[in-house]
């Protein structure tokens, strides 16, 4: 079961739900690039998610006999998504996912498979390939892609959970880089849209929400803030008010001033 993009009923939401799951937070945190495992903790505390993603390859999730960054992420509070960052193949990306889930820790799984080692673009085409295999499996995927509404498309057909298009270059800060994409994917797909990759600032957040994302997943913006605990704050302020504002509907862009108080009935001598 899946929430799809746009809805908006009278201004009252309603909570992201992923395969049966409810999420209480429309903000996903990654968990790299930390100074330490205490300092992720309360980041991730103080954002308010409660889905946090893990780089397999990256981070000490599968040795549970040495210090573990799942000690410090009580799995009864979040729901821990497994990630394969750093596979360059289908097969690399696959076998993550399996490690993963056969070491009990989710059959959930954010699915990257990069194509180019300098700017991390997506391999859109061993994304595919991956995301189907998993899918067959019984994963419950999340795919990292551009901004390419075809894709989008042919990543709801092969099963995916929902879709992922980055906003900008991962780890970039530069923000939304073209909104236009990412309205057109959400009439192109039904599952939801997951903002990912290159966010850089709180009103970068409020921006995804209000174009009508479903949610918006970041790490570098809030792990390389000079006060992390303090932006991971504001993002969780900042994914709410964008959700407010796309619900609400805001008022029509105008050339020209229109007078906030009305003229009519006002006397002249």
């Amino acid at each position: 079961m899946v929430e799809g993009n746009g809805e908006r009923e009278g201004g009252v939401d309603q909570p992201l739900t992923i395969h049966g799951v409810v999420l209480s937070s429309r903000l996903i945190v990654g968990t790299g690039k930390y100074v330490s495992f205490e300092a992720t903790q309360k980041a991730v505390e103080a954002s308010g998610a409660d889905c946090v993603t893990v780089a397999v390859r990256r981070v000490n999730i599968l040795d549970r006999h040495s210090e573990n960054l799942l000690d410090y992420l009580d799995p009864k509070r979040y729901r821990i998504l497994p990630n394969t960052a750093g596979c360059y193949t289908a097969e690399e990306a696959i076998r993550t996912a399996r490690l993963a889930r056969a070491a009990g820790i989710s059959d959930w799984v954010k699915l990257e498979v990069i194509g180019d080692p300098k700017t991390l673009f997506p391999d859109n085409e061993a994304l595919l390939t991956a995301t189907r295999t998993l899918v067959k499996e019984g994963f419950v995927v999340f795919p990292y892609t551009n901004d390419d509404p075809v894709m989008a498309k042919k990543l709801e057909d092969a099963g995916a959970a929902v879709v992922m298009p980055l906003a900008a270059p991962i780890g970039s800060g530069l923000g939304v880089r073209n909104p236009y994409n990412i309205r057109i994917m959400m009439e192109t797909v039904s599952v939801p849209i997951i903002l990912d990759a290159g966010v850089g600032t709180a009103s970068d957040a409020t921006i995804a929400m209000e174009l009508g994302c479903s949610g918006v997943l970041m790490n570098t913006a809030i792990a390389e803030a000079r006060f992390p605990f303090q932006m991971a704050k504001a993002m969780n302020y900042a994914v709410r008010a964008g959700r407010l504002a796309y619900l609400a509907g805001r008022m029509p862009k105008r050339l020209y001033a229109t007078a906030s108080s009305p003229l009519e009935g006002i006397l002249t001598g």
